[in-house]
């Protein structure tokens, strides 16, 4: 009687076989390293595999792995309880979900499961990486109004999951064009781009810190308050106010015509005068250009003054014909005049020139709302007319 022995190949393929239908041991995890957004829920896809003839008796996830020491079970840690669900089976799914995580949820995650048999417990190494990132936007520290600018939503590490990005700017959502999907493209910029602008990403709570994008642009909308805004009167005190909308602000001169009087925002007068009465206008500049306001005009009432009279012609008449007198005067608004003789208390007369048929002193009173003044006398002279009579002689 023979024994024949089986060659080793043939040995080595009923193992193989054996291995086969009997099952291994094995935790497979769909990302070996997981970049999430701070605040957003991960889910960390897992399965595992294990002999036939095994009952699977606990499954739990943790983050400590040290060699002959039992890890935890997160679900019974205060930190992770509220925020870690089971997705997965006492089969083959092991998948978890983290809600609200933060950076003290960076950690290493590992899937644990502990059979009937004592000796027997599997821990899935090397396990899955969590980095929690936020956001921030890159932006330019300034632009000048027309420039092409890109600003972009940056995180710390690739986010696992695609995301689509969201702009906003002053809080208010954005739909400009948005270039590679984390960047914001703003075309020739204008002055009204200017803000804090923030990204977000669709779906979930978190909002990045804003960056504030500065707009430089030359000097716009240009223009003069005169204060008071009414009448003004020789005297008061005047605020001319230069308001120019630019960036950086713009520095101002003022002129009177073509004459530089002064800078700075605020142009003042004191005590003022009719010498002040003009056209104004302010200059706004800054490195970008600059612009001038429209003129404004400076109207100034004041009373009469220099009121004088002078006579059109001489001051001495013959008896029955008349010399004109003229009244001039400085005022705003013009004066009304009225004619008067010493030692008379009503009028005489009125308009800017009078006729005086008699001799006497005369003089003209100037007066406004504002005041009166009244002219020097002025000294008319008559002389009478004497007439030749002819005698003949007879005898």
């Amino acid at each position: 009687m023979s024994i024949r022995i089986a060659p080793p190949l043939l040995l080595i393929f009923l193992l193989m076989i054996h291995n086969a239908f009997s099952g291994y041991w094995s935790v497979n995890y769909r990302h070996s390293h997981i970049c999430a957004l701070k605040n957003s829920s991960v889910i960390m896809s897992c399965t595992y595999t294990y002999p036939t003839g095994y009952q699977i008796m606990k499954v739990f996830w943790t983050n400590g792995s040290v060699k002959g020491v039992e890890p935890p079970d997160l679900s019974e840690d205060t930190e992770y309880s509220q925020r870690l669900q089971y997705l997965g089976d006492k089969q083959k799914n092991c998948t978890i979900r983290l809600s609200h995580v933060t950076q003290k949820d960076e950690h290493m995650y590992y899937f644990r499961f502990i059979t009937d048999k004592p000796d027997k417990k599997w821990i899935g190494v090397p396990g899955v990486s969590l980095t929690v990132t936020d956001l921030q936007v890159e932006a330019p520290e300034r632009v000048t109004e027309g420039d092409s600018v890109r600003l972009t939503c940056k995180s710390s590490c690739a986010l696992t999951d695609r995301a689509t990005f969201i702009w906003y700017r002053n809080s208010q959502p954005l739909t400009e064009r948005r270039d590679r999907n984390n960047q914001l493209l703003l075309q020739s910029v204008r002055r009204e781009d200017a803000g804090r602008y923030s990204c977000a990403l669709q779906e979930h709570t978190y909002i990045s810190p804003a960056a504030h994008l500065n707009v430089m642009y030359p000097p716009k909308e240009t223009f003069v308050v005169v204060s008071p805004s009414s009448e003004i009167v020789e005297g008061d005190s005047v605020a001319l106010s230069c308001s120019s909308d630019s960036n950086p602000p713009a520095e101002i001169s003022w002129f009177k015509g073509g004459t530089f009087v002064g800078s700075g925002r605020i142009y003042s007068i004191s005590n003022i005068s009719s010498d002040h009465s003009g056209e104004y206008k302010c200059k706004s500049r800054n490195k970008h250009g600059e612009k001038n306001s429209d003129t404004v005009t400076l109207n100034i009432m004041y009373p009469p003054k220099s009121v004088s009279v002078s006579i059109n012609g001489s001051a001495e008449i013959v008896e029955g014909d008349s010399v004109t007198l003229i009244c001039s005067s400085d005022s705003n608004p013009p004066a009304e005049i009225s004619w008067f003789k010493e030692n008379q208390s009503s009028a005489v007369g009125s308009g800017q020139s009078f006729s005086a048929l008699q001799r006497g002193c005369f003089y003209c009173e100037a007066h406004n709302q504002h005041g009166s003044q009244r002219s020097d006398a002025v000294t008319v002279t008559v002389h009478g007319v004497y007439h030749s009579q002819s005698h003949s002689a007879t005898g």
